[in-house]
């Protein structure tokens, strides 16, 4: 079996094209390929061989894909059944949603500054992972992980 970035390197490419070829969303289709290849490498002990490994990332890819929809689905509903979200305007919703940037922005000083700079670099200035890589003199692998371990940082600080 070959290692992790091997992996990556290999079979990111077609994953991002399966993937794109069914959500049409740039930004969503990294995201869920680098979800993909996180899940991949977690559980690769379960790959048996009985297919191959890109027919494998395909349908992890497509397990991923279908969460996400039932994400936006549920949201979705929320957004229809609780009145909260149907007066985006309030002034309790905008108080609201300040402190939950308030607390992103504690949460973002708290990183350390390649994940900071990768975070940043990525969100706001909307740059690929290739470009960041580039940017900070590092490889592509290395601003995805980075970038992964961020936000799961981010999230986890968020619900503790």
């Amino acid at each position: 079996m070959q290692d992790n970035g091997e992996l990556y390197r290999e079979y990111s490419t077609q994953v991002y094209k399966f993937v794109f070829s069914f959500c049409h969303n740039h930004l969503l289709a990294e995201e869920i390929t680098q979800e993909t290849f996180y899940r991949a490498i977690k559980s690769i002990h379960k790959y048996d061989g009985t297919c191959k490994i890109y027919v494998w990332l395909c349908q992890i890819a497509k397990h991923v894909w279908y969460q996400e929809l039932d994400k936006q689905n549920k949201r979705k509903t929320q957004e229809l059944e609780d009145p909260a979200f149907s007066n985006e305007n309030s002034t309790e919703t905008q108080f609201i949603l300040a402190q939950d940037k308030m607390e992103l922005f504690k949460q973002l000083h708290l990183l350390d500054p390649n994940t900071k700079e990768v975070l940043y670099l990525r969100l706001t200035g909307e740059f690929s992972f290739r470009e960041i890589g580039e940017i900070l003199g590092r490889d592509e692998t290395w601003a995805r992980v980075t970038f992964y371990r961020g936000k799961q940082k981010l999230m986890k600080g968020r619900s503790s």
